[in-house]
């Protein structure tokens, strides 16, 4: 795994961190070669019960390292694509986290701007410090955002706004990305709030949990009778299921449930 993200899996938690905090985690090549096998890893691995995804330093992530591509820094295509994926590399930086069975949590501290915002969006929550300063910055540099943020943001919030922030590149702070929809609340200590609601997740049945994960990405792309469908197809496989079934027990004689990790 590259020096540019740390992971640590423990108690079920992925700890997923950024670590180029003297360049507040900006993205240059190894940053997204990183970021895409972090997110295979981590996805990948069935003890995994929820992940926080946070920078390391005084930044979430400043976006792409610019000075870096512009000195001839990719040492992979960012378009290149593969079956595996409807994304290309870039966007796979991003969009693998929609990907990962489990719950995402972003802890957004600092500054969290184009590349790393679109980062943020793929995550399913995102817990913000009130002084954080969020923007999709792309705009600044004549470009759109391209690492899947224009599927993300519009889940988000309303069309005019993901407009208003895409044509401007405005600078939002994390108690009006609250607001917004951007984020989903305000947090003082942004990766110390998104731990406890990490082990909170993961003290529940994980197959339940990656159930209402897939049924709640499908909402939004698939038709109502689809959505139903899927809605029951999954239902009757955690019905009577052993962690279905160890669910009520634990709570029938008040104890802490002891779940299996999905096969």
């Amino acid at each position: 795994m590259s020096e540019r993200v740390r992971v640590n899996i423990e108690g079920g938690i992925a700890d997923v961190r950024l670590d180029r905090p003297e360049k507040l985690n900006a993205l240059d090549s190894a940053m997204f070669e990183a970021l895409v096998a972090s997110g295979e890893r981590v996805a990948a691995d069935r003890s995994v019960r929820a992940v926080v995804l946070s920078g390391e330093g005084r930044a979430f992530s400043a976006g792409l390292d610019v000075a870096s591509f512009a000195a001839g820094g990719a040492a992979k295509d960012l378009f290149a694509r593969s079956a595996a994926s409807p994304a290309n590399f870039a966007q796979r930086a991003a969009w693998v986290w929609t990907e990962v069975p489990a719950p995402v949590i972003a802890a957004v501290h600092g500054v969290c701007f184009g590349g790393g915002l679109q980062i943020a969006l793929a995550a399913d929550l995102r817990l913000v410090a009130p002084d954080a300063r969020l923007s999709v910055m792309e705009i600044q540099w004549g470009l759109v955002p391209d690492m899947s943020g224009t599927q993300t943001l519009r889940r988000l919030v309303r069309l005019d706004v993901a407009k208003e922030l895409t044509y401007t590149g405005r600078i939002v702070s994390g108690d009006e990305a609250v607001a917004l929809g951007l984020a989903t609340r305000a947090a003082s200590a942004p990766r110390e709030a998104a731990f406890a609601l990490a082990r909170e997740i993961a003290a529940r049945s994980p197959s339940a949990v990656r159930a209402a994960k897939r049924l709640l990405d499908a909402s939004g792309a698939t038709s109502v009778a689809e959505g139903l469908r899927l809605e029951e197809e999954l239902q009757r496989t955690l019905l009577g299921a052993p962690n279905q079934r160890e669910a009520v027990r634990a709570n029938l004689e008040k104890r802490a449930p002891r779940f299996h990790d999905p096969e």
